[in-house]
């Protein structure tokens, strides 16, 4: 009986007043919207936010071993975490050795023809799992394979080739002791010629790439690769 005479009582409001019925639904109206808006917003993607305020710095651990690197200068997308990684590609600029900015936007429109030079020096750092440690393959490998007699040093930096047929053939090892530097570097051909330089730092090998031309400062390059040693890994050389 209540029910019904709710009902008698409100159609008689409406017939007294025929914009009463649109209240109800202005109302329902109005909860809907801030429901959908409050939905939408908690549902929207905020991986823009969250890229821009993400930390400068990632603690990762490369086979066991503390390694403290700089977001941006990590080179691939899925090692942008920390924690335990067996392997991390790095990139900084030379010779500041800051880390890279975003990579530019390139479109057939505004890329251009000729060769950009390489103002970057590259590190991959993995965990070696006992392999042979990079200065016993220097000591113990590579004499195997090198020309003989060595050419004399030139400004403190001593350069041998290696046997064609070798299995470092078409390469050179360059060697210094202060800075202490080995480096193996392809020769300058249709493409520039390219060294790598690896050490050991506890449970993973550091291995540096840069082009072959820079060691004509090859004492500013050795000192490089001992300052970025020093500084993912906490203070240690």
């Amino acid at each position: 009986m209540t029910l019904l005479s709710t009902a008698q009582h409100f159609a008689r409001d409406t017939r007294r007043n025929p914009r009463a019925h649109m209240v109800p639904i202005m109302i329902s109206g109005t909860v809907a919207a801030v429901a959908i808006a409050l939905v939408a917003y908690l549902l929207w993607p905020t991986f823009g936010t969250a890229s821009a305020s993400g930390p400068e710095r990632l603690p990762v651990s490369v086979g066991g071993s503390l390694f403290n690197v700089p977001t941006s200068a990590v080179r691939m997308k899925i090692q942008r975490h920390s924690g335990p990684q067996e392997r991390v590609d790095l990139s900084f600029m030379y010779p500041s050795l800051d880390a890279p900015a975003a990579p530019k936007h390139v479109s057939a429109d505004t890329v251009e023809d000729k060769v950009q030079p390489i103002d970057r020096i590259f590190l991959s750092i993995s965990a070696h799992h006992d392999q042979l440690a990079p200065d016993m393959r220097v000591r113990t490998i590579y004499p195997r394979y090198l020309e003989q007699p060595a050419a004399a040093p030139d400004d403190g930096l001593s350069v041998r080739a290696f046997r064609d047929g070798s299995p470092y053939g078409g390469e050179d090892l360059f060697s210094a002791e202060a800075p202490a530097l080995n480096a193996r570097c392809t020769r300058d051909d249709i493409t520039p010629g390219m060294c790598l330089s690896e050490r050991r730092v506890d449970q993973a090998d550091l291995t540096f790439r840069f082009p072959r031309s820079w060691l004509s400062q090859w004492r500013d390059v050795a000192t490089a690769m001992d300052h970025l040693t020093a500084q993912l890994h906490g203070g240690k050389g």
